[in-house]
């Protein structure tokens, strides 16, 4: 790879740039053809100073021996002129960058003292005018943000790309998690959340509140039916009990008239538990329930009983290793459906994604909304970050080195500054010959 003086090429041991990533080695690329350029434009506008040099020398060396005619002295008007403009015009341009000659003559090298207030200068020129929020907000206007996605998005294709990206995105994040942190975060949010205060209390208060609304009837009432239920199917088991537990010395008669009016008892007290609200062991039992609210709010032998048998329930194996087993299933369940491409996640992604793009696309009210919050979002930020945005650029600038900064801009624009020198050349050459031959029809020779 051709090199301009100065520069470092950096290669492998096969002779080639180093591998990098393609915007890197693209960026490496272009440093260096700016590079040659730079070097090219420099060379030519320095051969043409040199160039007028040469005829100037040649034109005095012709005028020291008187040969040659007029015309010579045309020629050495143009070329002096040419050289004090390309010198000029050389001077000019190198003072933006270094010391002309290493010298260090007042207000020369001005990039590289005047580095931050160039950078504060750029950070407050983009800042006033490409930051400014009607700037913004027009430019967000015309680019018509939510139909353009609207549009790719009720793509099918699009839209299964974007279940399939979701799925990788989905999988990697599943993939990178450590089991046992998620265990972790599930035990500690949930398991142990549902362990740490007393049980009774909030209980009780549930429960009362049920019971104010009156919520227990419909227990009752279900209850009293299967009982009722029950009781006219007992008959069989009633004799067999009965008959089991009679005395050996009692007629079997008696025992099966004793069973029979033990099972017509029971249906009839099950009948009527079940047919009348008011009955008094439907009374008894919500006084009972109502006690019992009572008793885990306030009572302290009743709330430590509850908080026994919620130790005995959470020390259950169920419960400790519920965490795990959570994570498992879920684990399992997301990977599963994140490769299977005909899974209902990413189905249900792919129709989702789909429904919403062809929303933005058709609703121009929906399209409307959504540029509003765009828009105002973008005001948003603006208003309020602009400072931060621009800061970026004075605070990159302010990093650099004095010196890099200078290469670094030289590097940018040095090539088209040296048309500047160029221009030089020509037009003081032009203007030299053209002052001088006024010069001559006015004065003579």
């Amino acid at each position: 790879m051709e090199k301009a003086p100065g520069t470092i090429a950096v290669l492998d041991s096969r002779g080639q740039p180093p591998a990098a990533a393609p915007n890197t080695f693209a960026a490496f690329v272009d440093e260096e053809r700016k590079r040659r350029d730079l070097f090219r434009m420099k060379a030519f506008a320095a051969g043409l100073l040199v160039f007028a040099t040469a005829i100037y020398l040649y034109c005095r060396w012709m005028e020291s021996r008187g040969a040659g005619g007029d015309w010579v002295g045309y020629v050495r008007a143009a070329s002096e002129a040419g050289m004090v403009g390309a010198l000029a015009d050389w001077f000019a341009v190198t003072a933006l960058f270094r010391h002309p000659l290493g010298l260090p003559i007042p207000h020369t090298a001005i990039i590289r003292k005047k580095k931050d207030q160039l950078g504060a200068s750029l950070g407050a020129f983009v800042g006033s005018n490409f930051l400014a929020p009607d700037v913004v907000s027009a430019k967000v206007s015309s680019a018509q943000i939510s139909w353009r996605i609207g549009r790719w998005m009720a793509d099918p294709g699009h839209a299964a790309r974007v279940a399939q990206e979701s799925s990788t995105i989905l999988r990697a994040v599943v993939g990178a998690l450590r089991d046992e942190d998620v265990e972790q975060v599930i035990d500690n949010t949930i398991v142990k959340r549902i362990a740490e205060p007393l049980w009774g209390p909030p209980i009780g208060r549930v429960l009362a509140e049920l019971l104010a609304d009156n919520r227990q009837l419909a227990l009752l009432d279900m209850l009293a039916e299967r009982a009722h239920q029950w009781a006219l199917g007992s008959q069989e088991t009633i004799d067999r009990i009965v008959l089991r537990d009679a005395p050996q010395w009692a007629p079997k008669f008696v025992n099966v008239l004793l069973s029979e009016r033990i099972y017509r008892e029971l249906v009839e007290f099950t009948w009527k538990v079940r047919s009348n609200p008011e009955h008094e062991v439907r009374l008894a039992a919500n006084r009972f329930l109502e006690e019992f609210a009572d008793d885990l709010q306030h009572d302290d032998a009743m709330i430590k009983k509850a908080e026994r048998i919620k130790t005995q329930v959470m020390g259950r194996e169920e419960i400790t290793g519920m965490a795990a087993a959570t994570w498992r299933a879920a684990k399992r369940l997301i990977l599963e459906s994140a490769d299977d491409p005909s899974s209902t996640l990413r189905r249900k992604v792919a129709e989702n994604v789909q429904q919403l793009g062809e929303r933005l696309r058709d609703d121009e009210e929906i399209r409307a909304n959504v540029d509003g919050w765009i828009d105002r979002g973008a005001r948003y930020l603006v208003e309020n970050y602009a400072g931060e945005i621009t800061t970026l650029v004075t605070d990159t600038v302010a990093r650099w080195d004095a010196e890099e900064a200078s290469k670094k801009i030289e590097l940018q624009v040095g090539r088209d500054l040296q048309f500047i020198r160029i221009n030089g050349t020509v037009v003081g050459s032009l203007a030299g010959l053209v002052i001088y031959t006024i010069s001559q029809f006015m004065f003579g020779s």
